[in-house]
């Protein structure tokens, strides 16, 4: 399915991973906010964590045509998310993003933390306040 990406971390525009991976690769690059999750701090990169009420900042990615499926196997192998498998740290799901700019839900790829690793952060990780992950300390991978 070829769907947008939404990035909240090293894959944002100025972070380390979005030259690495994603420049000259897209057609937009837009400001949105993934509602019902909260994002938390992990060892050099942060995860988005499925829960209600919570808010992620970060940006709409439009990936060029040509560029979407390759880049999609790309992230999946930078997340470490291998579908089935129990040890990835991600998942890729299909969620509604809003973007900032008018409100609107747009359907994208979210790389969120995987079951085993979400339930770690519940009980004790460290939430990010506002949801917003720019100024914390810098990583090597997105979520």
């Amino acid at each position: 399915m070829i769907l947008p990406f939404f990035v909240y971390g090293t894959l944002r525009p100025g972070e380390v991973n979005h030259d690495l991976f994603l420049r000259g690769r897209t057609l937009r690059e837009e400001p949105g906010r993934l509602p019902g999750a909260v994002l938390y701090d992990g060892p050099g990169h942060p995860y988005a964590v499925e829960q209600p009420g919570g808010v992620v900042s970060g940006e709409l990615i439009t990936a060029s045509p040509q560029a979407h499926a390759g880049l999609l196997a790309e992230l999946d192998r930078l997340e470490e998310y291998v579908p089935g498998d129990p040890r990835s740290l991600y998942e890729r799901v299909a969620r509604d993003v809003v973007r900032t700019a008018d409100g609107t839900a747009v359907r994208a790829w979210v790389y969120v933390a995987a079951p085993a690793v979400a339930a770690r952060l519940r009980a004790g990780g460290e939430p990010i306040a506002g949801g917003e992950w720019r100024g914390r300390r810098r990583g090597r991978r997105e979520g």
